[in-house]
């Protein structure tokens, strides 16, 4: 079966540098199947039978830091998963006309429905926020670089860490679990 795996905060400035060439061996010593990476900021497909995603994210952590003495976490998803992710995106107009601006962040739970709504009524901007299951899909009609709206911000309303891609990387993905 496929997988996704996300790194948070590699390779950003000169903070937690890692080779994808690295994070790929890393896999294949460990037996996963057929590595592959997605640009240089921690987004790897592979092929795993048996443990659940959230098994896969903590033997991956654990033996990231032991083995390269990256300390971060690691967000996995199935190919099912995300394909989920992509049918469930609630702003499908602005994932066809303007991708880069959309976002989903991947979080290691889903997140309180109480908490979500919070964070949406604090939301100063034009950015908008709906839940999904262990993910956020934000939009950013400003970009992500300007708002107000960080993960740091998002990470204190709802209590859980997580990391995020835009919607182009989140298909460039969807595309390699394909095949």
């Amino acid at each position: 079966m496929k997988h996704i795996a996300l790194l948070r905060a590699v390779n950003v400035g000169a903070h937690q540098m890692v080779a994808m060439a690295d994070l790929r061996a890393l896999l294949t010593r460990l037996g996963f199947d057929e590595p592959q990476s997605l640009l240089q900021s921690g987004n790897l497909v592979f092929g795993a039978a048996g443990p659940s995603a959230r098994a896969l994210e903590l033997r991956l952590e654990s033996a990231a830091r032991t083995r390269l003495g990256l300390d971060t976490p690691w967000y996995v998803r199935t190919g099912a998963e995300w394909r989920s992710v992509i049918t469930q995106n609630p702003f499908r107009r602005e994932a066809d006309r303007d991708p880069g601006h959309l976002h989903v962040m991947f979080l290691k739970r889903t997140p309180e429905r109480a908490r979500v709504a919070a964070l949406q009524a604090a939301i100063t901007g034009p950015e908008l926020v709906r839940a999904g299951v262990r993910h956020l899909y934000i939009t950013y009609p400003d970009g992500a670089g300007r708002s107000r709206l960080t993960n740091a911000v998002i990470e204190r309303a709802i209590g859980i860490t997580g990391t995020a891609r835009n919607w182009n990387t989140v298909q460039k993905l969807h595309a390699l679990v394909k095949g």
